[in-house]
C-alpha cells in the first residue's frame, strides 16, 4: 500500500482527485442527501474528473488507502471504465482497507454485466460465511439484487434462501437483524447507481 505522505506522486493526484470539496467523504450515503443544485453542481465535477483522469493515474489511487479507493472506484464507475473490472473484483475480496468496499460494489453493479455479478457473488460467499466479520456484505448483497433485476437472473436466491448464506451471517454472533434488509440495501445500490449515471452525463470519457 502507499502513503500519500510518503508519497508525492501519490499526494499530487489526492489533491487534485480526492480532497477537493471533501469529495471523498460526500461519495456514497451522504451524496444522495444533497439537495438538487448542490447534487446537480457535485455530479457535474465528479464527471468531469473522470473524464480527465488517465489509468495510469487511477492505478496509482487504488494503491493508496480508503479514500483514495473509494474515489478512484466511483470516477472507474462514471467513466465506465471496465477495464478495472477485474482490479475491483480483487481489491473486494481481499477487503484491505475499510469504506472503500461499498464503493466497489457501486462500481460493479453499474458496469451490469453476469462477470461483475459473479465478482459480487464470490465476495458473499467469503464473507458470509464470517458472521463474525461486518465488512461490506449489505452493500454487496444490494448490488447483487441490482445486477439480478438489470440481467433478470437469479444468482442472490441461492444466497437468501431460508437457512442459506444471509440467514447464517445476520444470525451469527452479533446478530444483525437492525442493519436494513435486502430489500433496503437493493434500494440504496440502486440509488447509488442513478447518481453515478447522473455524473455519466458530464464525462467525456464515458465508456461501455
Amino acid at each position: 500500500m502507499r502513503f500519500a505522505q510518503d508519497d508525492r506522486e501519490l499526494l499530487a493526484l489526492v489533491r487534485r482527485y480526492v480532497t477537493p470539496d471533501r469529495r471523498y467523504l460526500k461519495l456514497g450515503g451522504a451524496a444522495l442527501g444533497m439537495a438538487a443544485p448542490a447534487r446537480a453542481k457535485f455530479t457535474r465535477r465528479l464527471g468531469k474528473a473522470a473524464g480527465v483522469i488517465t489509468p495510469r493515474e487511477l492505478t496509482v489511487l487504488l494503491e493508496g488507502g480508503w479514500r483514495e479507493r473509494k474515489t478512484a472506484a466511483w470516477l472507474i464507475a462514471v467513466a465506465r471504465r471496465t477495464e478495472f473490472r477485474e482490479r475491483l473484483g480483487e481489491l473486494l475480496l481481499a477487503s484491505e482497507v475499510c469504506y472503500a468496499g461499498t464503493a466497489y460494489c457501486v462500481t460493479l453493479a453499474t458496469f451490469g454485466t453476469r462477470a461483475d455479478a459473479d465478482l459480487i457473488a464470490a465476495y458473499l460467499d467469503r464473507y458470509l460465511r464470517r458472521p463474525d466479520l461486518f465488512y461490506d456484505q449489505s452493500a454487496a448483497m444490494g448490488a447483487l439484487l441490482h445486477l439480478d433485476a438489470e440481467l433478470r437472473t437469479h444468482q442472490a436466491a441461492r444466497v437468501l434462501a431460508p437457512g442459506g448464506l444471509w440467514q447464517q451471517w445476520i444470525d451469527g454472533p452479533p446478530r444483525k437483524e437492525h442493519h436494513g434488509t435486502p430489500d433496503s440495501h437493493h434500494e440504496a445500490i440502486s440509488r447509488l447507481c442513478d447518481f453515478v449515471d447522473e455524473a455519466t452525463e458530464h464525462c467525456t470519457a464515458r465508456r461501455r
